[in-house]
């Protein structure tokens, strides 16, 4: 039985204050009977927070990316060491806006992806099709590449010790949301992507839908076979919203 993850992704929102109150609002409205596993993925600057605010709670904490590097001349970087050095257990690899925005390419997604899994740190890889692949009926050939790149560098094994998000990056911030039978076909079909490879790892991978799920929408997402949990975008800023959605796991 896939244990339902729901992971908040901050993205580059919060001052100190805020995120305070926020994690505390979480870390109070949690049930310590709850079903569903929670994460947070703050801004790097604000991962220690995290770690002050949610220490001995059952929330997880994790990064929003890193390097493909351990360590070096890399200004700007977070390496998975520091991400696991601050208590992190997850990292977010590949979610769409790296891909879009800062060009990263399935080559290096999957050095990331590896990069994340040497230091023991869970790599969230995200997987999604834009609007206009969509509409040219690629969503399958996109994400079926996207995935081929890690399991041709890493093996499938891999995947023992991964999440993998569907993102359909149409429907992020863009005020369309992916019907939950859409959502449930694409999570079968990577699913079913990696039973070709092994069942077992098919079977008990978990897989988040990333397509702007809230409170409204997250009960009848939750519902779909496929579909483990949600990689939560702008409902993650609001205690309640996010809250809401990880009772709907539950």
């Amino acid at each position: 039985m896939r244990r339902s993850l729901v992971a908040g992704n901050w993205k580059m929102n919060g001052s100190r204050t805020e995120s305070a109150a926020l994690l505390q609002g979480v870390k109070k409205g949690m049930s310590s009977a709850s079903k569903a596993e929670v994460a947070v993925c703050p801004p790097y600057v604000l991962i220690p927070l995290a770690a002050e605010k949610l220490a001995g709670s059952a929330i997880a904490w994790g990064g929003q990316n890193l390097s493909a590097h351990k360590s070096g001349a890399y200004t700007g970087e977070v390496s998975g060491p520091m991400l696991k050095d601050y208590g992190c257990t997850y990292v977010i690899v590949g979610h769409s806006e790296r891909r879009t925005l800062y060009g990263e390419n399935d080559a290096l997604v999957a050095e990331k992806y590896g990069a994340a899994q040497t230091v023991n740190l869970i790599p969230i890889l995200c997987v999604g099709e834009t609007l206009q692949e969509r509409e040219a009926n690629q969503t399958e050939t996109v994400v079926a590449r996207q995935l081929d790149a890690v399991i041709d560098k890493h093996g499938i094994g891999s995947f023992r010790n991964a999440v993998i998000a569907y993102e359909p990056v149409w429907a992020i911030g863009t005020g369309k949301t992916a019907t939950p039978q859409q959502a449930q076909d694409v999570h079968r079909f990577i699913r079913s992507r990696l039973a070709s490879h092994d069942e077992v790892v098919a079977d008990n991978i978990r897989i988040l839908y990333g397509g702007s799920m809230k409170s409204s929408n997250a009960k009848e997402l939750l519902a779909q076979p496929d579909i483990d949990g949600g990689l939560i975008g702008g409902a993650s800023l609001q205690v309640e919203e996010f809250l809401t959605i990880c009772r709907a796991a539950d």
